[in-house]
């Protein structure tokens, strides 16, 4: 009795050395069990075919069955097992074995005769093995049986290459008399096999094939049994399944034939594109629930669940995409009604406005990115003008009729009002008797001065908001959102005007348009000061989404004639980013994406910043040199300038840079400032580099903006002083050190030093020479040892850098000199997603600490005011180099 085969692996590469012969073509592996008889199995295989050599290996419990190409793929051996199959009435325990091996082997020889000789697949179609194939199926209760089945189809279509080959498999049915056979698909095996085998299929299909694999009456599709039995699995469990059956669904779509594709857009089959998008929601709906609990304490356990449910729904928003670019009629359309009246109208952008006291509604946080999203990867044009109409809509045309809470905050409604949710709004769709809309006057909702909470009435208005009052996570959100806008190609300028992000270089090409073409209201803009009104109450394609929200959503919306220059909108936007700013509880990633978006809307800034504006910049940037300052003379000043110079390159390439530096998903994580503060202490040297690290970046933003805002161009390099000359006098040069500094085992001159004695290990004292020695803005404290035979020389042993060491002499050892150790380095983290390692790294980033005994108070107080000395030295450095980036208070940038 013949066993099924394995594939030969590594393992098997000491029992095949045994053999001796020359390598054979083909080599398959025989499992055999202790019990059974080697004898009877070598002559059944022997019957089979003369031409197969058997060797056995007791040890590896296997047997190596060698087959020569030669012999065994012959027309005669596919006629054997084409005849021997035949003749099976049932499968049972004691064939099933042979009937695995026959499906194999046939699906070998067909793929042999595909390539090598004709004849083979003409006997294929002649004895209608595929029929046979059906009915070995039929009679068949055996898994293993049917999972050979499936592979031996799976590997026929995959590697066939004739036409003429695969329009024959194709034909009479007895391909879709496999795809619709009921397996039991309780068996996970099976069910891959399955798969994989509909995927292969769908490899194959093109406008020739296409047309056997359907039922047509009418010339309409009546049946697809390919498509129907796949989207079945779409939403199974397993990722991978759900994987293949996506590549099937789009191999199909990207066919392009016509009757097929009313037939996949027609009811009931187009459920699956609703399924699909409730599906997507269903993940918001998850990830919802990962990230409002975590915005106050993120787990590298969340934050990696929080990536794959990223990474899920960003697959989800591709996937759809491709459905939508494949151009079937209607489809675009039902995804995008699906996604604003499933998700986006009920979910999403209430949660921009209010928080509803429901544990399923949405975080301002989570909307935020997803609303990234959807407009960064699913490219709707439709979709993207409608969410952009809805954001200039007021707040109760979106908002279910329930007590809201403006930005966390209760708006000025009625106390005895009860918050509350409709319970049949949670099916995802729209009560469209809530949903009226006002759209006030541009003149009336910008009188409001956006930074108050319940001033804005528009959504627009919020995300503005955010911007000025938000936390770190909701101001990344909405500077996320416009930039979403600004890069969303989809999107009509005329929607970018109403959003107040508009480019001036886009706007005055528009305006400049109009004036060609003979409209007055463009030629009385271009030529108008900024206080000029408009007459028209919409422009572009404004006024037709308007009218589609109320047409197709049933969202009522009247746009009232504006009252104001189109310079409003922009202004809106501007004053918010000349606010955020002026902002000290933001991080610096932050105010660099509020940079971006800055540089994006005022190309050419220098009139478009008004007293105001200027005067808010140059006092936030007063308070940033303050800051710098301090540094100068910190914990770090020794890599102050180092720093500055990378970080003033990054911020020039960040903030002129064609879309932003970080992704969406970064929406979803706090930033370091935020994440590193409870793993390192704050009295540490690195907590200060953090903070050194920031004040630096906020630092350079503000002075590049002031270059900006006075309509110069950026210099690649900070206007930095060039190193001062060493002083003859100074203890480097009495040290003989070079310009590279002290390395251990350097030669040093120790006419300055100091004698002191130290333990690096518990009861083991060494006696070192102390000298503090700054060169430029370096510095060190070194620990030499003196050589015996040569007075006053030694060799360096332990180097330590000189700033941040905070010396300070024991209260009760007046002999004792302690001093604290930084790192010579500053290691850092870009994200949140590093907070684990910064867990692990903590331990290595704790400060040394030192205490050094001198023979005397006199010896101990001279160390004392040395490294004092050289402190003032290094510093004094730092700010002379500095002095062109930060200028005089009465002196104007």
């Amino acid at each position: 009795m013949q066993n099924n085969p394995l594939r030969i692996g590594i393992k098997e590469e000491s029992i095949l050395s045994a053999i001796g012969d020359p390598p054979p073509s083909l080599i398959f592996l025989y499992p055999i069990s202790r019990t059974q008889q080697q004898k009877h199995i070598y002559a059944h295989s022997v019957q089979q075919s003369e031409s197969t050599k058997i060797r056995t290996e007791g040890r590896q419990n296997v047997i190596i069955v060698i087959s020569r190409s030669k012999d065994r793929f012959t027309l005669d051996e596919l006629r054997y097992l084409t005849d021997q199959l035949m003749k099976i009435q049932v499968v049972n325990d004691v064939n099933k074995d042979f009937v695995i091996e026959a499906l194999r082997s046939i699906a070998e020889l067909i793929t042999y005769g595909d390539q090598h000789d004709a004849n083979f697949f003409e006997f294929f179609m002649e004895k209608q093995v595929m029929g046979e194939f059906v009915r070995i199926l039929k009679i068949n209760r055996n898994v293993i049986v049917s999972i050979q089945l499936l592979q031996t189809m799976s590997i026929m279509i995959q590697n066939l290459k004739s036409d003429h080959s695969i329009y024959y498999l194709f034909s009479n049915e007895n391909i879709n008399s496999l795809i619709t056979y009921s397996f039991d698909f309780r068996n996970e095996e099976l069910l891959s096999y399955y798969i994989s085998f509909l995927r292969a299929i769908s490899g194959k299909v093109n406008k020739n094939t296409i047309s056997l694999l359907v039922k047509t009456e009418n010339e309409d599709v009546v049946a697809f049994p390919l498509y129907v039995e796949a989207i079945r699995f779409a939403f199974h469990e397993e990722g991978m399944i759900r994987t293949a059956v996506r590549a099937l669904t789009l191999n199909i779509y990207h066919v392009g034939d016509v009757v097929v594709n009313k037939y996949i857009s027609s009811i009931p089959h187009a459920d699956y594109f609703l399924n699909l998008v409730n599906f997507f929601k269903e993940h918001c709906i998850s990830l919802n629930g990962m990230v409002s609990p975590t915005t106050e304490s993120e787990g590298s356990e969340s934050t990696s669940s929080i990536f794959s449910a990223v990474d899920e729904i960003e697959d989800n928003l591709y996937y759809l995409n491709d459905v939508v670019s494949a151009g079937i009629p209607d489809v675009g359309t039902l995804i995008t009604d699906s996604m604003l009246k499933m998700l986006i109208f009920p979910l999403l952008l209430p949660s921009l406005r209010v928080e509803v006291s429901d544990e399923k509604a949405f975080g301002s946080v989570t909307s935020l990115y997803l609303l990234c999203s959807i407009l960064r990867i699913l490219k709707i044009k439709d979709m993207a003008n409608t969410i952009a109409a809805a954001l200039i809509c007021s707040m109760e045309a979106i908002l279910p009729n329930s007590e809201a809470k403006v930005n966390g905050f209760k708006a000025n409604h009625d106390e005895s009002d009860e918050s509350h949710v409709d319970d049949e709004k949670e099916s995802g769709n729209l009560d469209c008797s809530s949903m009226i809309v006002s759209l006030p006057s541009l003149s009336t909702s910008s009188s409001n001065h956006h930074n108050c909470w319940g001033s804005a009435s528009v959504l627009r208005d919020a995300l503005i908001s955010y911007i000025t009052n938000g936390d770190d996570m909701q101001v990344v959100g909405s500077l996320s959102v416009l930039a979403t806008f600004l890069q969303t190609k989809e999107l009509d300028e005329s929607m970018l005007d109403a959003l107040g992000i508009l480019p001036q270089r886009k706007q005055h090409k528009k305006l400049l348009l109009k004036a060609l073409v003979g409209e007055d209201s463009g030629e009385e803009q271009l030529f108008a000061t900024e206080n000029c009104t408009l007459k028209d109450g919409g422009d572009g394609e404004l006024n037709i989404y308007l009218q589609r929200l109320k047409d197709q959503y049933e969202v009522s919306c009247s746009y009232q004639e504006v009252g104001e220059s189109p310079r409003v909108h922009r202004y809106l936007v501007l004053d918010a980013l000349i606010s955020l700013f002026c902002r000290t509880n933001i991080s610096a990633d932050t105010l660099w994406a509020g940079g971006w978006l800055l540089r994006q809307l005022l190309p050419y800034s220098e009139t478009e910043f008004n007293t105001r504006h200027l005067q808010s910049l140059k006092e936030s940037f007063k308070k940033c040199c303050s800051q710098l300052v301090e540094e100068e003379s910190g914990t770090w000043p020794d890599l102050l300038i180092q720093v500055l110079c990378d970080e003033w390159r990054k911020c020039k390439r960040a903030i002129e840079a064609s879309s932003p530096r970080k992704e969406p998903k970064s929406i979803l994580f706090p930033t370091k400032k935020s994440s590193s503060s409870d793993i390192i202490p704050a009295e540490s040297s690195f907590a200060a580099g953090e903070t050194m690290y920031e004040r630096v970046k906020v630092f350079v933003l503000l002075h590049q903006l002031q270059v900006f805002s006075a309509g110069k161009s950026l210099p690649d390099q900070p206007p930095i002083l060039p190193p001062a000359d060493l002083p003859e006098n100074s203890r480097a040069k009495s040290a003989g050190l070079n310009v590279i500094g002290p390395k251990l085992s350097t030669e040093l001159n120790l006419v300055d030093a100091v004698s002191c004695r130290i333990a690096f290990e518990r009861g083991k004292e060494r006696e070192f020479s102390f000298l503090a020695i700054s060169m430029g803005t370096s510095g060190w404290i070194i620990l030499a040892e003196e050589f015996p035979q040569k007075p006053q020389y030694g060799t360096v042993r332990v180097v330590a850098p000189l700033a941040g060491c905070k010396p300070r002499i024991d209260e009760r050892h007046s002999r004792w000199l302690h001093l604290r150790i930084r790192p010579s380095t500053l290691p850092l983290t870009e994200t949140a997603k590093n907070a684990a390692n910064l867990k692990l790294k903590s331990k290595s980033l704790v400060d040394g600490r030192w205490t050094l005994a001198f023979r005397d108070e006199a010896s101990c107080k001279s160390a004392f005011t040395m490294i004092l000395e050289e402190i003032d030295l290094q510093c004094n450095e730092v700010e002379r180099r500095l002095t062109p980036l930060i200028p005089e208070e009465e002196e104007e940038m």
